[in-house]
Order: C-alpha cells, then sequence, then structure tokens
C-alpha cells in the first residue's frame, strides 16, 4: 500500500509573496522528482483572496512557475493539522504560530535554515531583483529541505 502523501505548508507575512514563491517552487520539484508531496501555503496576517505581488509572478516566470491563480489565505488551525511540516521565513512567523495555533509547535521550521540563512527577507514594495533574490534563496532552501525528506514516490 503506497504512503500517503508528505504535505509541506509553507508560512509568511501576507501569503502575496514568499510563501506562495515557497509553494510554487516546491511543486516544480515535485513534479520533477515524481515525489508524492503535496503543498499550500498562507500567512501569519494574510487576508483572504488576495492575488500574488506582481513582482513575485514575474520572478517565477523566468522559472516557469505559475502565481497567477494564486489567492492568500490566513493560516488556521484546519492549515495546520493538515501539514506534517510548517515551514516559515522569519522567527516572528514561527512565534505567532505557536502563540495562536499551538499544535503548530512542533511542525515548524524556519525554511533559511535550509540554505544557510535564518531568515528570507520580504521583498514586498521592492524591485524586480529583490524579489529574484528571495526566489533564488528560497529555491535553495526549498531544495534542500525536500532532498532531506523520506523518500516517498509517487
Amino acid at each position: 500500500m503506497p504512503r500517503p502523501p508528505t504535505r509541506l505548508l509553507f508560512v509568511c507575512t501576507a501569503n502575496i509573496c514568499r510563501s506562495p514563491m515557497a509553494e510554487e517552487l516546491a511543486r516544480l520539484y515535485i513534479n520533477e522528482r515524481g515525489w508524492n508531496v503535496e503543498v499550500a501555503s498562507a500567512g501569519t496576517h494574510a487576508m483572504e483572496g488576495q492575488q500574488a505581488a506582481a513582482n513575485a509572478v514575474k520572478a517565477l516566470r523566468d522559472l516557469g512557475g505559475e502565481l497567477a491563480d494564486h489567492r492568500s489565505q490566513p493560516a488556521t488551525a484546519e492549515l495546520v493539522t493538515w501539514a506534517d511540516r510548517i515551514l516559515v521565513m522569519e522567527m516572528r512567523h514561527a512565534a505567532w504560530l505557536r502563540e495562536n495555533l499551538p499544535a503548530s509547535d512542533e511542525k515548524v521550521q524556519l525554511l533559511g535554515t535550509f540554505g544557510g540563512l535564518m531568515e528570507i527577507d520580504d521583498p514586498y514594495g521592492r524591485w524586480i531583483f529583490a524579489f529574484r533574490r528571495s526566489r533564488d534563496e528560497i529555491r535553495r532552501c526549498v531544495e534542500n529541505f525536500m532532498d532531506r525528506l523520506p523518500p516517498n514516490p509517487r
């Protein structure tokens, strides 16, 4: 019997820049590898239904990713229950999750630590080069993290 999918939740502040980029980069990597992994993203202070930032959309298109259909969502107890691992961009995201959604406690990890960083800076409101830098940092971290997951082919 096949194993259930590994479920990853990426979390940032508004769920319009970093976490959607992480979700889509992970999806691209999953498809490339044929892994049985599901991904989602959310924000600690997200408003429901916002589109991804225009520069996030552009930065992902450079790599064949697509964020045009992304809609933001807040982090919820249901998403925490769904997720096996929760990867956050900043320490304040981890603190918020642990305070507001205590079931997240043992699932939360800083994504940046998988790429030699502590936190991944928010490019919101900045030029496209900042989004590309953030995208490249996130990609490195996502791939390094996913390479450490137990094998789970489709």
